[in-house]
């Protein structure tokens, strides 16, 4: 080849043109830099987590559970030497005195020297150490705030009233969202099992930590005890748990947000492969041109290759270094999930894979409408006709090559070749149903074309399928952008929908717990006091399964070829009594029995989860332990729970004339009309039973409605890459389309066609592209949504059609705006200046 006349040939060929290049460029810019800021955001956050994982847990090992841990263990325990700190952890209410109301809490007794790695900030700063001295309390600085309280007022939790000594700035082990509606109150362990808080019904969670000294790996310790531990249903957590717990914590986030880049980078190739497609088509005639004076058929398919590759490189270049600027503001935008403040570093890494993956991606997206540049014949220059498309082999090869690509680059991110596999499977059927999608509709609009009417509207739908039409390009591009948005809507509608439908109508939300058997009716003369209504006051009684199917618990947990769950074994049963079910429960097998007879065989009803995860079926026998007595019951009939519905809701439950006789807790569920009757009630309760407590599940749910909203925020924010690129896409499609059309206005005008005749048959053809465009993509998110709803969320499918509706107008609008832009080079100059520009 003659490389200086092709190179020097490249440059002057494309003088003339790049602009027409520089609209389809910006979406590698945005592709490339969404993918360069998501993968060094990532890089930043597992670098963060392998750093502060010791400091988020406090110590080198944590051991708990709902009960004490038994002397076997601590035994065990006492051998690895170095220090240990004790823990209680309870929610429970709490009253604050200088402004008579009462606050939810997450209540932490320590005792010890614990955080071991890390520190308690708190202001002022003594107050972290000398808060186990006396009655003090560390109140959650965001309560504080929100009551107006200051360090020296008082805090009321059981019996106890305690100063507060200071504010809590941070905590540790938390990374759930519990505080959201549950502020922490730090005091010495010893007060808290002073307050009378732990008794039966209290929400108790034991946990010892742990420093080692003595060098012993704490992940092989823990490996060779794990049945042990697992058998007492106790969880050890050590430093590598809690790597590992941040990381899965955060793996569905990396692989959204890798997810998204990649959809942004795959969007802008399509926009590569319908702009090189329109430019080469543009170029038909230079390209016969050069062809005549002796150039080779490969040798033009270079020329034009050196300038895709050369922009693509520039467009590349620029993406990595707005990407490397982007990763900046995604720890803003991501504050309200992360545990600690992730700080952000260039990485190198996401730098040299954005930059390789743009440059592969963007040359085999190119190469797909570039090959025909090879089969372009010297007679084009005389014929303007358009050809059926030779098959080329080399094509399925590009094709083969892109997915191949995809998929390499998945495993570059998720290190599994499965999790791979089932994305680049996911992203092709996507593309796949598009595309036949969009094939359908050329074909349905050819096939059924109404012949009657209207020359503006035969003329305009005639564009959907004549040479070089753009309705694949557009449904396929456009179509994934609209459907990824209007998916978000919906998902977003349906499940803040469902939240608000929680507390309407008489719906309750407030539940108060541990109440004793004494204070029955002094709880039901607060409520009805505060003209509440008494929605449910039933009886609790904890117990543990002691044997089923003629073997103990024992048994069971070190047979390794069973069935059944550790979860449904070790569970510690909270346990009611009642003659009816619930109506919004389902009967699946069995009858229920709600009186017992007086005979030998109790029969109980079981939740069908609950009962596949103990393998159990109707007529086995269970043999439960009630404060030391020993019950042996039958399964009677197994139920489907409705879960949706705020009430007090039972895995096992027991017939009436068994269990009014053994130790019990009450809760009652109410309805509350507003938060001044909330503050009100909540406060009578505290005053009068401080070892009850009242969740707020009004409040509760307004918490996940701010977190669903932060999740929504931070899902649009990340889809706005996919969604930007995709407009982009859709104006540098129609921008450079109007080239397909000028010849058929040129010659309209020509034959006499007004001004308006010629932007009402734009209007109509950009008003179909538009629409099949936002329709396709809309029905796929209805038919993605319904059944995310159905199968995955499990909610009711009612959405709300006006967003849809405006989404569906943005997009048409836009299109037919721009199309008509295109038309003024038509219709405001004369047809042989036209002909000549082109």
């Amino acid at each position: 080849m003659n490389w200086p006349l092709i190179i020097k040939t490249a440059i002057r060929d494309s003088r003339k043109d790049r602009s027409k290049l520089l609209l389809f460029m910006s979406s590698i810019i945005l592709g490339v830099a969404a993918l360069v800021a998501i993968n060094s955001f990532n890089d930043n956050l597992v670098r963060d987590i392998d750093l502060q994982s010791k400091s988020l847990l406090g110590a080198d090992m944590t051991v708990g559970g709902n009960k004490p841990i038994p002397a076997s263990l601590l035994a065990s325990l006492d051998s690895l030497g170095g220090e240990h700190s004790t823990e209680v952890e309870l929610f429970s209410m709490s009253y604050l005195p200088s402004v008579d109301q009462s606050q939810f809490v997450r209540l932490k007794g320590l005792k010890g020297d614990f955080p071991y790695y890390g520190k308690l900030v708190t202001e002022p700063a003594s107050a972290a150490s000398s808060y186990k001295s006396g009655n003090y309390a560390l109140v959650d600085d965001g309560m504080m705030l929100q009551y107006k309280l200051e360090v020296g007022d008082s805090i009321k939790l059981g019996d106890i009233t305690f100063s507060i000594h200071g504010r809590l700035m941070n905590a540790f082990g938390n990374v759930d969202v519990g505080t959201s509606f549950a502020p922490s109150v730090y005091i010495a362990r010893e007060q808290a099992e002073a307050s009378k808080l732990i008794q039966a019904g209290s929400l108790v969670n034991y946990k010892n930590y742990y420093k080692i000294t003595s060098g012993v790996n704490l992940d092989l310790w823990k490996k060779e005890r794990r049945s042990l531990f697992r058998n007492e249903s106790m969880r050890v957590t050590t430093i590598e748990d809690q790597r590992e717990n941040l990381q899965e914590a955060f793996s569905n986030l990396n692989n959204f947000l890798n997810i998204v880049a990649l959809i942004s980078l795959l969007l802008a190739c399509i926009g590569v492969a319908s702009s090189v497609l329109i430019y080469v088509k543009t170029k038909v005639q230079s390209i016969a041109i050069l062809r005549c004076l002796g150039m080779k058929g490969e040798e033009a398919f270079m020329v034009y290759f050196l300038q895709i590759v050369a922009f693509g490189l520039m467009s590349v270049l620029v993406g990595v270094a707005i990407g490397s600027f982007i990763q900046t503001v995604l720890p803003i935008v991501l504050k309200g999930f992360l545990p600690y403040e992730v700080n952000m570093a260039i990485s190198p890494s996401a730098m040299i894979k954005g930059f390789l993956m743009g440059i592969v991606i963007t040359t085999l997206f190119a190469l797909g409408p570039l090959l025909g540049v090879r089969n372009i014949t010297p007679l084009k220059t005389l014929r303007i006709s358009d050809e059926p498309v030779k098959a080329d082999p080399l094509r399925w090869l590009i094709y083969a090559l892109i997915v191949l690509s995809i998929a390499g680059f998945m495993y570059s991110l998720t290190g599994s070749i499965l999790d791979a596999g089932i994305f680049t499977a996911g992203i092709l059927v996507a593309f796949l149903v598009l595309f036949g999608v969009a094939k359908l509709v050329t074909w349905s609009v050819k096939k059924f074309f109404p012949k009657r009417a209207s020359f503006v509207l035969r003329q305009g739908l005639s564009n959907l399928y004549r040479p070089n039409n753009q309705t694949q390009t557009l449904i396929v591009s456009i179509g994934l952008g609209t459907g990824i948005l209007t998916l978000l809507f919906i998902l977003q509608g349906l499940i803040l929908g469902n939240v608000e439908d929680m507390g309407a109508g008489n719906q309750p939300n407030m539940i108060v717990f541990g109440i004793e058997s004494d204070q029955k009716e002094a709880i039901e003369s607060i409520t009805k006091s505060h003209e509440m209504p008494v929605i449910q006051h039933v009886p609790v009684v904890t117990m543990d399964l002691a044997a089923w199917q003629g073997r103990t618990k024992k048994e069971w947990l070190k047979d390794s070829t069973r069935i059944a769950s550790r979860w449904a074994i070790n569970r510690e049963a909270r346990v009611s009594y009642r003659e009816e079910m619930s109506p919004d429960d389902e009967l699946i097998e069995g009858i229920y029995t709600g009186v017992h007879d007086g005979g030998d065989s109790i029969l109980i009803s079981l939740d069908q989860r609950y009962a596949e995860g103990l393998d159990v079926k109707i007529g086995d026998p269970l043999t439960w332990n009630v404060q030391g007595a020993l019950i042996k019951t039958y399964v009677g009939s197994i139920r489907k729970i409705n879960f949706r519905k705020m009430e007090s809701r039972f895995f096992i439950l027991f017939p009436t004339g068994v269990l009014e006789q053994a130790p019990q807790f009450m809760i009652l569920v109410t309805k509350s009309p507003n938060k001044q009757v909330t503050a009100a009630f909540r406060n009578d309760v505290v005053k009068a039973m401080p070892n009850a407590s009242v969740i707020d599940l009004g409040n509760i749910l307004l918490t996940l409605n701010e977190i669903i909203t932060k999740v929504s925020y931070v899902i649009k924010f990340m889809a706005g890459f996919s969604i930007l690129i995709g407009l982009i896409v859709l104006i540098s499609s129609l921008f450079l389309s109007k080239f397909q059309r000028i010849r058929e206005s040129v010659l309209l005008r020509t034959l006499g066609a007004v001004e308006k005749k010629i932007y009402r048959i734009s209007a109509v053809e950009y008003a179909a592209l538009g629409s099949l465009s936002a329709l396709t993509g809309i029905l796929l998110a209805l038919v993605g949504s319904f059944l995310l709803a159905k199968f995955v969320f499990e909610l009711d499918f009612n959405i709300s059609w006006w967003p849809i509706l405006g989404i569906f107008v943005f997009i048409v609008a836009l299109t037919i705006v721009i199309g008509l832009w295109n038309s003024r080079d038509v219709v405001k100059r004369s047809p042989l200046e036209v002909l000549r520009n082109v």
